[in-house]
């Protein structure tokens, strides 16, 4: 009788043992990603690497420094960009012409540093109130 009623309580934990290593396997959850989704996420980082490519350029990198901008902020910004935000300013450049390609990205970053200011990420212009707050 005795040896009935431990082989009970070892089934018993046994069991809650077995219930409690089960509930902490994970759910594995597959789906399908698209071709578009795919294709978006390749764009943005092809954007992206496109904005930091320009800093690269001289006249760029002093019209900043003249502006008092380090580039490790602009890089940050850049990163931190959404992918509409980041494909709006890619078409931006593209649309301008020629000859304005050290213009259009010194405005192109002076937008970015604007925005970041409206949205309370950073405080460069005092001029530009958050919208947050």
């Amino acid at each position: 009788m005795h040896t009935h009623s431990f082989f009970r309580r070892m089934a018993a934990m046994l069991a809650v043992f077995h219930v409690l290593m089960i509930v902490q396997i994970p759910l594995a959850n597959a789906a399908m990603i698209g071709t578009g989704e795919v294709l978006a996420e390749q764009q943005q980082q092809v954007d992206r690497q496109q904005l930091l490519r320009m800093l690269d350029e001289q006249g760029v990198q002093e019209k900043l420094l003249s502006m008092g901008v380090d580039r490790s902020q602009v890089e940050g910004r850049i990163n931190s960009l959404t992918s509409a935000e980041l494909a709006q300013f890619n078409q931006q450049l593209s649309q301008a012409p020629a000859g304005a390609g050290v213009v259009g990205i010194i405005v192109l970053f002076l937008v970015i540093f604007i925005i970041t200011d409206l949205l309370c990420a950073t405080n460069i212009f005092n001029f530009v109130k958050c919208i947050n707050r």
